[in-house]
């Protein structure tokens, strides 16, 4: 688990490098100081491109194995990073970013990992802990691309390249293929991202916590997509407080999902701890609309931060409901569903906001809390601990 945590950890520091950077690299490239649709175009690409190869992958993992689909994307996402870093024209960039996409679909093999080597009752557990070492290199990636970007602007690339060549000599080195994925796969690998939706789709007992799922994840974007803007306009805060609200709220988010997360669900079982997570968020949603001071939201963190714990609980409820031999197959669809709504959500979000911004800017807040009601008759019906195994 150390190791592979650590994977997951480089892995994501090494897409959030870039981030800092992309803007003045696409305004280098293009030639022109307006970015005009390229910059969405270039974030909603790797969303998309997850979007599509995320079921895939994850499928051929429980045919092919975890390893060797971690290592094919690991060593993808090296050579993609070093095109990035030389591409001189934008539509290489473009092409480079779509790659990117595609091989950062492997975090669904991770998880399914996780799944094989964990006991059921570890899960939630595990899951927290994956969770917050992905937010963990999210925070760390970023802020060394600023400073390195501050260098030279081709530099984070280079050094996403070599995190993710560090990354593939730790997997190929150390991490062993786990038992379970190697039984009874079939020898063809499925090229089709919409038969995992019709399989999962398909199964009653997972629709209800997909369902779920896709809620808890758009109701995610909320704080994403406009936490700095709204910091500014409600709070007046400065790049200093921005930055260190985003910090402080990475930090508790990841303390959540690690260490609180898991026991919780071992106690009280997964219902409870998914109730917890959602009543909780709501709540800190509701205040955080009326909230009209700077110090405001930071004391609603802790509130926040304990909402984190539902995915992680929600996470191993959902793995319970397929066997083995579908668990990289189930991954793949769930993180096809996050990039799902990291495509929509911030659209729909910003276009309530900057709508609502003069009137009430709170808005969006109270309708994130509200679609939590979507999600409580599923909860109320669900038995503590429900395990419904599906087929393939």
């Amino acid at each position: 688990m150390g190791v592979l945590l650590t994977i997951v950890a480089l892995d994501v520091a090494g897409i959030g490098l870039t981030l800092p950077i992309i803007p003045r690299l696409l305004v280098q490239v293009a030639h022109t100081s307006d970015l005009g649709w390229r910059f969405g175009a270039f974030l909603s690409l790797y969303a998309l491109m997850q979007f599509v190869f995320s079921p895939i992958l994850g499928s051929w993992s429980d045919r092919i194995g975890r390893r060797p689909v971690l290592l094919f994307s690991l060593a993808g996402a090296t050579v993609d990073y070093l095109l990035m870093a030389v591409a001189p024209w934008l539509a290489l960039l473009f092409l480079g970013r779509a790659i990117a996409g595609i091989t950062g679909a492997s975090q669904a093999v991770a998880s399914a990992y996780i799944t094989d080597v964990t006991p059921e009752d570890e899960r939630a557990h595990r899951f927290g802990l994956l969770n917050a070492c992905q937010g963990l290199g999210f925070i760390a990636g970023p802020l060394l691309g600023g400073i390195l970007g501050e260098y030279w602007l081709r530099a984070p690339f280079i050094a996403a390249a070599l995190l993710n060549a560090i990354t593939f000599l730790v997997t190929l080195r150390v991490l062993r293929e786990p038992r379970r994925a190697l039984t009874a796969r079939p020898l063809t690998v499925p090229l089709n991202p919409f038969a995992a939706f019709r399989w999962a789709f398909s199964l009653p007992g997972l629709l209800s916590l997909l369902l779920i799922f896709i809620v808890i994840s758009l109701i995610g974007q909320v704080g994403g997509t406009i936490w700095i803007i709204y910091g500014t306009d409600r709070y007046g805060w400065s790049p200093f407080m921005l930055g260190t609200s985003l910090a402080c709220f990475g930090l508790l988010h990841a303390f959540a999902q690690a260490f609180i997360a898991g026991p919780l669900t071992k106690r009280w079982g997964e219902r409870t701890a998914i109730l917890t997570g959602v009543i909780t968020d709501a709540s800190a949603s509701v205040l955080i609309a009326f909230a009209n001071r700077g110090w405001m939201p930071f004391a609603l963190m802790p509130l926040f931060c304990l909402g984190a714990i539902g995915l992680p609980a929600l996470q191993s409820l959902l793995a319970k409901q397929v066997d083995a031999q579908s668990q990289g197959k189930l991954q793949g669809v769930l993180a096809s569903l996050l990039s799902l709504t990291s495509i929509v959500g911030p659209v729909v979000i910003s276009d309530v906001y900057f709508a609502t911004r003069a009137t009430f800017p709170g808005l969006v807040w109270l309708l994130g809390a509200a679609l939590y009601l979507f999600t409580l008759p599923i909860l109320v019906n669900l038995r503590r601990n429900a395990r419904f195994v599906t087929t393939q």
